[in-house]
């Protein structure tokens, strides 16, 4: 029996049985194993015998209770675990199309309308769930079309469902599928990506939600470091991304078959090559900190080397002398807010359990990924660029306070990344600047290593977490390894059925996200030439990720004999 199929008609008796009486207090929701995949809020009446999926029966409805709330938002969040989206959405339309029909022989009175109203309900859910991302699933978004003008034309004939329809109206224009004639989409601004372009302009406005049909310019390197700029959706392809680098170096469609066809390569800082293939898409949000795409030929692959400006380095003094650490820790935080906020819900699913076909879905969480990074070398890059001492120790100093008004504004990313770069291989070692840092200072750090210690599964800072309310930013990592773990430590299928367990656990994890973002970030933040200046700065670091290179700048600074 297909998934919503058992959904809509066998879910009932089951759960009826739970929490009826004497079934010892409310709805026990969750089972392990379970053929049940959608919302119990459909009850099958307890004196007909469970019928297979053809018959036709259809269940009868009662007002969801919370926990009937929460099944459905599991089926919501997890569906594509089991089953492709535009799967789950052609079943709806297929049972709300047969409602529309002749009734089935075996449907009671008055059962047309609850079925309607179930499917409405399933699809209001989904769409409040899903919103903007389905733009960019376009089999997706043509199925909730055809059922929204299914929907439509039947409107007028069921009073008692104008409040949904008007919500579900209000819905569609929300995520913006147009129902009507296909017209041409209105231009769409052009969005810089991290690290393509440095422009004040462009980092001092809001951070938005990118989607893959979103249009970028990024620049692609030749091997003598001249590049093309180029514009290009942000879900593009390889072949997508050569075929504009080939046209605006004006080469040929013959040329470009021969020996001289053009690879795109990703080329780090430390000089390692990745030779992307072809059909890979959205790489622009896969590359590393100082990465960069190289287009060459095969033969001219070996003699790519980094950009100098990722190998040359100059010490001396950079703008966080200039700040005040609290300055520093508020446009941090408030920076991370607004990319965190970018994240979509289901990008943390797609992100684990679908890997590769999910890479359209999980740009803004890959951002924030490399993010975290950049925070993490940022810490060891301006410490290492430090030669005078008793600068580097007030440096220290202030990036441990920097660290503590994170930890305050509950900006936990921020404080994990900061405290992660001070404990780097290269900083920790530099005996000579961690002895003049105060005592009160080094106390204080040595609590922030035991609040990020991984030791009994982050035991510490998931305490820390849950006595905190929202807004919180936290550990992304943290939350993504917790998802890893639930899926490679049970399996979604069972002889067939569904793991129900697993898929609760995993809806938990994500409406965590929900709770954390639940209320907005207020700070209070001067717009003053200065501070402006300080937020430039912080969303624009100019970081060493080159390990090697931090330690040649370590030994510098302190050799091994001191």
């Amino acid at each position: 029996m297909k998934p919503l199929e058992r959904f809509l008609k066998k879910q009932g008796s089951h759960l009826a049985a739970r929490a009826g009486p004497g079934a010892g207090g409310p709805l026990q929701r969750r089972q392990s194993v379970s053929r049940i995949l959608l919302p119990a809020f459909l009850k099958e009446p307890p004196e007909q015998p469970a019928m297979e999926a053809a018959d036709g029966r259809w269940l009868e409805l009662r007002p969801p209770d919370a926990a009937l709330q929460v099944l459905l938002d599991d089926i919501i969040l997890t569906h594509s675990l089991f089953q492709p989206t535009d799967r789950f959405l052609q079943q709806l339309h297929h049972h709300f199309l047969m409602a529309s029909g002749s009734p089935a022989p075996c449907w009671e009175e008055g059962e047309v309308l609850p079925r309607k109203q179930a499917v409405l309900t399933v699809l209001l859910h989904f769409l409040e769930t899903f919103k903007g991302i389905l733009q960019e699933d376009e089999s997706a978004g043509k199925v909730i079309k055809d059922l929204y003008l299914l929907i439509m034309k039947d409107a007028s004939l069921y009073h008692e469902l104008e409040d949904e329809i008007l919500k579900l109206h209000q819905l569609v224009e929300t995520v913006e599928l147009k129902v009507t004639e296909e017209t041409q989409p209105p231009n769409k601004q052009v969005k810089p990506l991290f690290r393509h372009f440095r422009r004040i302009d462009s980092c001092l406005q809001t951070r938005v939600a990118f989607r893959g049909s979103d249009e970028i310019f990024c620049r692609v390197y030749m091997p003598d470091h001249s590049y093309v700029t180029i514009r290009s959706r942000l879900s593009a392809s390889v072949q997508d991304i050569l075929s504009s680098v080939t046209e605006k170096l004006q080469y040929s469609e013959e040329q470009g078959t021969r020996e001289e066809a053009l690879i795109l390569v990703a080329v780090a800082s430390s000089g390692e090559k990745a030779v992307l293939q072809p059909s890979e898409e959205c790489v622009f949000t896969t590359l590393g900190i100082n990465s960069h795409l190289f287009a060459c030929t095969k033969e001219t692959f070996e003699s790519l080397v980094p950009l100098p400006e990722e190998i040359q380095v100059s010490p001396g003094d950079t703008e966080i002398h200039r700040v005040e650490a609290e300055d520093i820790a508020n446009h941090l935080t408030a920076f991370h807010w607004e990319l965190f906020r970018c994240i979509h819900e289901l990008e943390f699913v797609d992100y684990v359990f679908h890997g590769e076909r999910g890479r359209r879905e999980t740009a803004n969480l890959e951002l924030m990924l490399q993010r975290c990074s950049e925070v993490q070398h940022w810490v060891a890059t301006e410490i290492l660029l430090c030669e005078a001492l008793g600068k580097r120790a007030h440096l220290l100093k202030k990036f441990v306070k920097i660290a503590a008004i994170c930890k305050q504004n509950q900006d936990m990313l921020s404080f994990y990344a900061v405290v992660i770069g001070l404990n780097n291989a290269a900083v920790s070692r530099l005996r000579l600047t961690w002895e003049k840092l105060p005592g009160k200072f080094k106390n204080l750090f040595r609590k922030f290593e035991n609040l990020t210690d991984p030791c009994r599964n982050h035991k510490t800072y998931r305490e820390v977490l849950t006595k905190m309310k929202p807004p919180i930013i936290p550990f992304v990592p943290l939350i993504l390894k917790d998802l890893t773990f639930l899926h490679e430590g049970s399996k979604t299928l069972l002889d067939g059925l569904v793991n129900i367990e697993k898929l609760h656990s995993i809806a938990e994890k994500v409406r965590t996200i929900r709770k954390y973002r639940s209320r907005p970030l207020c700070l209070e933040m001067e717009s003053s030439p200065s501070q402006l200046q300080t937020k430039a700065y912080v969303r624009q670091f100019q970081v060493i990720d080159n390990q090697n290179l931090l330690f040649e700048l370590s030994y510098k600074l302190e050799p091994s004999s001191q």
